[in-house]
């Protein structure tokens, strides 16, 4: 089906949208260009980094309240598989963003937005900190670069097609994104199966290719200015440190967590069971494959997702970036993020004058 763009509206749409990823750029960092104090602290980084224990150090050191930036924590009884902050961890410092959907509903980038700009403005009335941590990047985008309210789409419809598209391999179904939405293609590739088929399912059913609406539709509020601090391991650390996560989850009970959500009637095509690990669980749990296999597809499976957040934050956070080192002492850490947001929200002395 044509997307129905004029000739030369590609030109135009790359133009606009280098110029949108050069701005969301500048506000990512200490400060905003205009000289704007920061609405937030940002802590990102890929699975396995460490997030936590550090955001919840940071939070008391700042009293912050943190906000998840985890599209797999917003479902409710997928706790395990997505390292949700624990009840007692929660009791340290509050948190948004957990425990807000079912795995059947779906949680889109602009869902975050509006729910986190929300939640950000509450926060900073409350005189606290908001601090933004996870590993979702679309999700920190949305609010620096604000994306526009997607069309109304007739769900009937919606549904019976990406049932249909979601029968595809994952080569076929990223030949048909390339084809029908070459501009949007690689950011939909990279975001996985659930955002290759919102941008297939936008484009069948409007007429209009994803990136066309995200070029000419109005945004969802004014961009938002962030102190953002990657935390990082090499990949060698990383890699021990999924393999040991992953059988943690397994020894804690992930396999039951499972069970029970196919027992309440989710299923491995719902939105939050797509999330890593719980697929692969749910092969085990079907007898298709032995556990000792489930755990190692889903190491496997990790280490994959977090070579592509790492990709992300390398190439989208763009300079002013505060970088962490993730095998330093948690208090080391903990003090360059500190230092980081003070320095950003303390006005710079004026250099004296001379005579």
């Amino acid at each position: 089906m044509s997307a129905g763009v004029p000739a030369g509206a590609a030109t135009g749409e790359t133009a606009a949208r280098r110029d949108a990823a050069g701005s969301a750029a500048r506000r990512h960092g200490a400060g905003a260009d205009d000289g704007r104090s920061p609405d937030f602290l940002a802590i990102v980084g890929c699975t396995g980094t460490g997030k936590t224990a550090l955001s919840l150090l940071v939070a008391r050191e700042l009293d912050a309240e943190i906000v998840s930036m985890d599209s797999r924590q917003v479902y409710r009884g997928m706790d395990i598989g997505t390292a949700k902050a624990t009840p007692r961890e929660r009791a340290l410092a509050p948190h948004h963003g957990l425990d807000i959907r079912d795995p059947g509903e779906r949680y889109s980038a602009g869902d975050f937005g509006r729910d986190a700009r929300r939640w950000i403005a509450a926060i900073r009335s409350r005189g606290k900190v908001p601090l933004l941590v996870g590993g979702t990047g679309f999700f920190l985008r949305v609010l620096t670069d604000p994306i526009f309210r997607e069309p109304p789409l007739d769900p009937v419809r919606r549904a019976a097609l990406e049932d249909v598209l979601g029968t595809l391999e994952r080569r076929e179904m990223e030949r048909w994104v390339r084809a029908l939405d070459p501009e949007r293609g690689p950011v939909a590739i990279a975001g996985g199966c659930r955002r290759m088929l919102r941008t297939l399912s936008v484009t069948l059913l409007t007429g209009r290719k994803l990136s066309w609406w995200h070029v000419r539709h109005p945004t969802e509020g004014k961009p938002l200015v962030g102190v953002v601090c990657r935390l990082d391991v090499g990949a060698g650390v990383l890699g021990k440190r999924i393999e040991r996560r992953v059988r943690d989850m397994v020894a804690a009970g992930f396999a039951d967590e499972v069970a029970r959500l196919l027992r309440a009637g989710y299923a491995s095509e719902d939105p939050g069971m797509s999330g890593v690990g719980y697929r692969e669980m749910a092969s085990h749990l079907a007898g298709t494959i032995t556990l000792d296999e489930a755990v190692e597809r889903t190491c496997r499976a990790t280490r994959r997702y977090a070579k592509r957040q790492r990709t992300w934050f390398r190439h989208q956070l763009g300079p002013g970036v505060v970088e962490v080192d993730g095998t330093a002492p948690l208090e080391v850490q903990a003090a360059t993020v500190v230092k980081a947001w003070c320095r950003s929200t303390t006005p710079a002395t004026a250099e004296p004058a001379h005579a």
